[in-house]
């Protein structure tokens, strides 16, 4: 695509004029399953994508996805052939990265698909168990938005029993730095002495449930999530994948704010709602 006349190359100036089979820039990140289409628009105003090789700003801007070459961070973007839905039973020691320079082992290299998925939301290195990956950038940034406060299950083990006291602080909600915490569902395991503590979250923050129990004063000796909304690892072994089910991403989409006609059409909603 020619830049408008007048447009220096470099700039990031490009014409918006409408044409035939070019459709607007955020729009074509969120085809390519790279984030949804509001995030798309920061990642241009940041100056992070580039149309053959020049940096564009302007939001208006139009791709033709046949003779266009984008490039976000350096990486060329390209629409995905279909959307996939993945759980991983994420095993200990595994970094939730795409890469890892150190050459640790990360979730990707456990995933066996012939087009690229990302991880929605992050597992710390120790933590185990359900961890979602897809290439729809909308379905996952939805899934992450605290708007939604979709449910997250894990099961804490502890170095000590949880004192009643603490366990009623942890329902009402717990002051971290970061402000304090929504209430959440917590229940005893049963035959687990104390030690063992069911608790479900409906927030996303980084490390939240180790940082909730060690504020009371507690070690967190094993982190598992055992549940994302409906998903769960049952029979699912430990560094495995699946594809998760119609039900399960019906369910997901709907905790997502998704309306029935984007239910029934299989589309991506274009923004979330403030």
């Amino acid at each position: 695509m020619k830049p408008a006349k007048g447009d220096r190359a470099g700039k990031g100036t490009r014409s918006t004029a409408p044409a035939q089979g070019q459709i607007r820039i955020n729009r074509f990140l969120s085809m390519c399953g790279i984030t949804s289409r509001r995030k798309a628009e920061e990642l241009v105003l940041l100056g992070k994508v580039e149309i053959n090789h020049a940096v564009v700003r302007d939001l208006a801007t139009r791709v033709d996805p046949v003779r266009d070459r984008v490039f976000v961070g350096g990486t060329q973007a390209l629409p995905v052939e279909g959307l996939l839905y993945l759980v991983l039973n994420k095993p200990k020691d595994s970094i939730t990265t795409l890469s890892d320079e150190r050459g640790r082992t990360t979730v990707m290299s456990m995933v066996r698909s012939r087009q690229r998925v990302y991880p929605v939301g992050r597992l710390d290195r120790n933590t185990t168990g359900v961890l979602l990956l897809t290439n729809d950038g909308n379905f996952a940034h939805r899934l992450m938005h605290p708007k939604f406060n979709v449910p997250k299950s894990y099961k804490v083990s502890c170095d000590r029993a949880l004192a009643r006291a603490d366990l009623a602080l942890l329902r009402g909600g717990i002051a971290l730095p970061d402000g304090r915490t929504a209430p959440a569902e917590v229940e005893l395991i049963p035959q687990g002495r104390g030690k063992e503590i069911g608790i479900t979250i409906h927030e996303g923050r980084n490390r939240q449930v180790r940082r909730m129990f060690e504020t009371l004063g507690y070690e967190v000796l094993k982190l598992d999530r055992v549940a994302y909304g409906p998903v769960t690892k049952v029979g699912l072994a430990r560094g495995g994948t699946r594809s998760l089910t119609r039900s399960e991403i019906r369910s997901l989409k709907e905790m997502a704010g998704y309306t029935e006609e984007e239910l029934l059409s299989g589309r991506s909603p274009g923004h979330i709602p403030r």
